[in-house]
Formats: C-alpha cells, sequence, structure tokens
C-alpha cells in the first residue's frame, strides 16, 4: 500500500504530458489592472526537485505560486502543472497538488486528528483510508501524541507541522509552500526543515517560497531570485553565490566618524567593496589577505570579520538593500 509520503502515481488524464518537467513557465504574466506581478518569467521544476522562489516582499512570489495552484488565472505566457493546462484541467490539478499556505487554515475547534480525517474526505478517501494516512501523517509530524487535542492549543511550529501533514493527505506530486516558516522560532524552523528534508529524500517534489536566505540554502537544490516582478537569477545556492560574491567576505567597522575619510584608501583592496553606513564590506576570494593589506595601508578597524560568502550576499546585490514597503 502506497503511503502519503511517497510521490503518487500520476493517473491518466487524457493528457499526456510534452515535457518531463512537472512545471513548465514560459513567459508567464499576472497582471492586477494596470500593476503587473509577475512579468513574462520562464522556469520549470524537475520531479523530485526542491525549488525555490527567493525575492523580497511584493517581487511576485506569492502570485506565481496561486496560478501554479490553479487559483488565479493567468494573464499571459503559458503554464503547464504536471503535463496539464490549468485553465482546461484545473480541478484534476488540484486533486495532484499539496498547499501549504502562508497563513494556516487549519480548524481550530477540531482537534489534530480530525483536521486530516475532514480533509482526507474532500479528496473523496474512505474514512477507513483517512483514518490510516492521518496516522501515519501525524507520526512523521511527531504529532502523534496530540492527535487528540484541539488545534488551538497547539504552538505555532506544532500547527506548522500540522498543516504540511494536512497537505500530504491525498499523496500529492508536488507540495507547494508558501513562507513556510515565517513567524516561528528557531527551533520549530529547523524542526520544520527536517521534516521537509525527509519529504524530499522520499522524492516528494517541493517547491517554496522564501525571503530566508538560510532556508533556501538548506532546501533548495535549485531556485530563482525574484524581483520586481521579473526573474533576476536562477541557479543552485552555491552556483549563484560563485556566480555573483567571491569565495570570502572582509567586514571591518571603524571608529565613529573614520570612515568617512577613508576615501581612495580602500582602493584595490578586493574584487568588489561596499560602503554602509556602519561597516565597509570587501569582497575577495582570500578575506584574510585583504585584511593584510588593509592594514598594510596603516588602516586600523575596530572590529575584523572574515566569512564566507553566503546567499544573502547574493541577494543584496542582486535586490539592493533598500526596504521595499
Amino acid at each position: 500500500m502506497s503511503t502519503p509520503l511517497a510521490t503518487a502515481i500520476a493517473p491518466d488524464l487524457g493528457a499526456p504530458a510534452s515535457s518531463p518537467s512537472l512545471i513548465l513557465a514560459r513567459g508567464l504574466t499576472k497582471r492586477f489592472g494596470e500593476f503587473t506581478a509577475v512579468d513574462a518569467i520562464d522556469f520549470d521544476v524537475a520531479p523530485g526537485e526542491s525549488f525555490g522562489f527567493l525575492g523580497p516582499n511584493g517581487a511576485g512570489k506569492t502570485s506565481t505560486m496561486r496560478m501554479i495552484g490553479c487559483v488565479s488565472p493567468l494573464s499571459g505566457g503559458t503554464l503547464q502543472i504536471l503535463g496539464l493546462d490549468p485553465e482546461a484541467h484545473g480541478p484534476q490539478i488540484r486533486a495532484r497538488l499539496g498547499v501549504v499556505p502562508q497563513q494556516d487554515t487549519l480548524d481550530t475547534e477540531l482537534t489534530v486528528r480530525e483536521n486530516l480525517l475532514i480533509y482526507g474526505r474532500y479528496f473523496g478517501l474512505s474514512r477507513a483510508e483517512c483514518a490510516t494516512r492521518a496516522d501515519e501523517l501525524l507520526e512523521f509530524a511527531q504529532l502523534g501524541e496530540r492527535a487528540g487535542d484541539q488545534v488551538e492549543r497547539l504552538s505555532g511550529g506544532m500547527k506548522r507541522r500540522l498543516t504540511i501533514a494536512r497537505s500530504l493527505i491525498n499523496e500529492p506530486d508536488v507540495l507547494l509552500l508558501d513562507e513556510p516558516t515565517t513567524g516561528l522560532d528557531p527551533q520549530a524552523r529547523h524542526l520544520l526543515w527536517d521534516r521537509l528534508y525527509r519529504l524530499k529524500q522520499r522524492g516528494v517534489t517541493l517547491v517554496l517560497t522564501t525571503h530566508y536566505m538560510d532556508e533556501a540554502e538548506q532546501l533548495c537544490d535549485r531556485l530563482v531570485v525574484m524581483d520586481k516582478a521579473k526573474i533576476v537569477a536562477e541557479g543552485s545556492p552555491r552556483s549563484l553565490i560563485e556566480q555573483y560574491s567571491t569565495r570570502e567576505v572582509t567586514e571591518l567597522r571603524f571608529a565613529p566618524g573614520v570612515q568617512e575619510t577613508l576615501d581612495g584608501q580602500l582602493d584595490g583592496l578586493a574584487e568588489r567593496i561596499e560602503r554602509l553606513p556602519d561597516r565597509v564590506l570587501l569582497y575577495a576570494d582570500d578575506g584574510e589577505a585583504a585584511v593584510a593589506a588593509a592594514h598594510a595601508r596603516g588602516l586600523q578597524p575596530e572590529q575584523v570579520l572574515v566569512r564566507r560568502s553566503s546567499l544573502e550576499d547574493v541577494f543584496l546585490r542582486l535586490t539592493g538593500r533598500s526596504l521595499i514597503e
């Protein structure tokens, strides 16, 4: 018997896939009146892949996910999901998706287990099958001991794990997660990452949006960076770091008033230099050599930090440091 933790075999819906990709978008566009939320983007998601949309608030991530989830019509371009056209086969596609929305939509007056049982019935599962899958999923989500508790008594992390368990009740081919760990404390985030990693190991295809860099690095095989409704970069976390940053970053903090007097003294110390209000960033493959070169020029920073480049360095370079409201 199959379990909710393995990808289901796709049924024959009379519309064979024309691409090996589970999701294929070309020129995908979403407009709301005169406002363009998603501007002619191209991407594809392979079976078993963990694929991410990374971007600041308002970049178009959630609008893209809603089109993939067949709850928001396209304004332009083409989109294939599981080899099917969302406009013609929306109900069939939705039956094979698992969706974890940005905000939990659990029934707080029901118990943890009842939330799974009732949701399973929406997909036409028998009561016996719902019960079997609910027990398996509660064990997977580490909620077995809370099965009889009302949802309103759960912590935020437990509610997120229950929402993910509920999304798996129909044995989906693709699991869509919109900002899955927003608002959770570090312990809850790491536990949720572990559950998602286990799903990925079992072959479930994950598609997620996030603005947490560490989350993208932990979970995504490949991702696109979105900014102002467009895709500005695509690749694995490591390949993006190699393409848009250096191996190391050196952070120099100077005494108040000193940084403003450094015009010309930093030139040539690194491949790229970024001045921030509170520190100077030197992007170089050898951070310690950059520090030595700074000292050789007589510079005396109060604090020095040499670290590996991260996806956050890439993200800020591509999307800027200005706060978007």
